[in-house]
């Protein structure tokens, strides 16, 4: 019977196992492309085997079904500290172990290797590979120890065994390419251990938060605030919640209970529709310690930034993504369309960015700044003789959300007002951007230009920015911009590919907004859109009644 191939796909749900195919098996390929670059690529990433699976803890030897363990090889241990892994595949029927106990069909293998003093499986096995790699004594049917030789050399064999592709395009690849996509999935997975109930997840966006939520084994359900604490609390695990849609007293309940919170929100490259229009996101991120938005406490992203060591394959890599997002002209919703506007050639050009009065980044990360009239009126004090046009935010354009000035009230501190223009042709041809905390300033800094924020976005701090508002005490550090981006969109974000439903990296995520590829245009998107121009039209309906 042909083994499986040692790298793997996830069997992620509701997915095609062809379309997450990673490897397929096959006979009698050579083993000369197998180095020890990519052993050492293996174990850093610790893929290969069923790394999503189950992790017992506690366990001191480890056999594969069918394999004895000798009694002395037990002495001092009791059955909890033995574990026996069924074959792989097995279905689970029901048998007694000898000697300690079975463990789940479908275990990760690396947490079990990595705590064990002792393996005792076939040289080919996932355990005996890892082991090998590892260092951890590895024994035979007959109780004789492998020779490191033997296992690195079944490891070659089991590599070679298989041919690999790209499960995003089909291409053929190498096996280090393999690696970096496990190893992506990996952090994917590892970063949702642990949290037991989903709170505040709109119903249109349930479907890409299970595929956002799957930890290797579940999703999370979805309950209601008081029901998903209750159940957080039962299983001393974590309540995943989209915070702005949750009770104001949910974190301050969880924390008198003694349950963590996973703030879970848009990414920063979303989708080619706004999230307001009912569009699902194609990026999320999960902070386990606070969101990225508020400065007013420490987030994943924060610490992140203040604490990474970036390595120097790292910021390359965050380099060629930047010229890629900048190359594509894609912005969080994707591509951009509409006339460029006239800008005067004898003045000093200033764009003003406009955002949702009573979005959290506001309230939060806005620094005391009280929405987009008083956030405009400070721009005209910072740049008194400049050409200032403002741009309104695509969700309060849409008429989706609050925010929305009239043209009389912009012009008395603008020079003029944009909706159509494309936006990152804009940013560029400007002499400065201003921001209260739009991620519109981040994504002017990827295309070099000079920005000043008024409030405390995440951007800001780390020496790349004029900041007007007060400094955090937590900042400070000096990064550069492919520094920042390889936290912001490499490191912190999860990304789900539009056309297979596989989570995926940010480069993916860019092509496939460039390209045009999207979930399709649904019933409640079409009816979301229709209620935001009614919206609108009543709003500028108003404007007009009343001069």
């Amino acid at each position: 019977m042909t083994m499986m191939p040692f790298l793997r796909s996830p069997p992620f749900p509701g997915i095609d196992p062809d379309v997450a195919a990673i490897s397929h098996p096959v006979a009698g390929a050579s083993v000369a492309a197998i180095s020890d670059t990519l052993f050492d690529m293996i174990v850093a990433a610790r893929v290969g085997g069923d790394f999503w699976g189950h992790r017992p803890r506690g366990v001191q030897v480890v056999a594969r079904a069918g394999i004895a363990i000798p009694a002395e090889a037990c002495v001092g241990l009791v059955a909890g500290q033995i574990g026996i892994l069924p074959l792989a595949r097995r279905g689970g029927a029901a048998v007694s172990a000898k000697i300690g106990h079975f463990l789940p069909v479908g275990c990760d293998p690396w947490t079990l290797v990595a705590q064990a003093r002792a393996i005792y499986a076939q040289p080919d096995d996932d355990l005996a590979i890892i082991g090998g790699l590892l260092g951890v004594a590895v024994f035979g049917a007959n109780g004789d120890r492998f020779a490191p030789e033997r296992l690195r050399a079944a490891a070659r064999d089991r590599l070679a065994a298989a041919i690999y592709r790209d499960c995003f395009t089909g291409a053929p690849v190498d096996a280090a390419h393999v690696v970096a996509q496990l190893a992506d999935w990996r952090r994917h997975i590892d970063g949702n251990r642990g949290i037991a109930a989903a709170s505040g997840m709109a119903f249109w966006k349930r479907e890409a938060i299970r595929h956002f939520l799957w930890d290797g084994l579940d999703s999370p359900p979805f309950l209601s605030a008081a029901r998903g604490l209750a159940r957080a609390r039962q299983r001393g695990a974590a309540l995943a919640i989209w915070p702005s849609r949750v009770p104001s007293d949910t974190v301050s309940e969880a924390a008198a209970k003694g349950v963590s919170i996973a703030r879970v929100e848009d990414g920063f490259l979303r989708s080619r529709g706004l999230g307001a229009g009912l569009h699902p996101p194609g990026s999320v991120v999960i902070d386990r310690s606070g969101i990225y938005y508020n400065a007013r406490r420490p987030s994943d992203l924060e610490t992140l930034l203040a604490t990474q060591i970036f390595t120097p394959a790292l910021v390359d890599r965050a380099r060629r993504l930047r010229n890629r997002v900048c190359a594509a002209g894609v912005t969080k919703y994707g591509l951009e369309a509409g006339q460029m506007i006239d800008l005067p050639a004898d003045r000093r050009t200033v764009l003003a960015v406009g955002q949702v009065d009573d979005d959290m980044s506001v309230q939060l990360g806005g620094a005391g700044v009280g929405g987009n009239l008083d956030f405009l009126a400070r721009v005209r004090k910072a740049e008194p003789d400049a050409w200032i046009v403002y741009r309104p935010h695509p969700d309060v354009q849409a008429g989706h959300r609050k925010g929305h000035l009239s043209d009389a009230v912009v012009l008395e501190h603008a020079d003029a007002i944009d909706s159509g223009a494309p936006l990152m042709e804009l940013v560029q041809r400007v002499d400065e951007v201003h921001v209260l905390s739009s991620l519109t300033g981040f994504e002017a800094l990827m295309r070099g230009r000079s920005v000043t924020v008024h409030g405390m976005p995440f951007y800001a701090g780390w020496g790349l920015t004029r900041d007007l508002a007060k400094p955090s005490s937590r900042r400070g550090r000096l990064l550069d911009v492919d520094q920042l981006v390889a936290g912001a969109l490499i490191l912190y974000p999860r990304y789900l590919d539009p056309v297979t439903r596989l989570p995926c990296g940010p480069e993916l995520m860019v092509d496939r907004m460039a390209s045009g590829s999207t979930p399709p245009m649904t019933w409640l998107i079409r009816l979301r859109a229709l209620q935001g121009k009614l919206r609108r039209f009543m709003t500028l309906s108003a404007e007009f009644l009343h001069g």
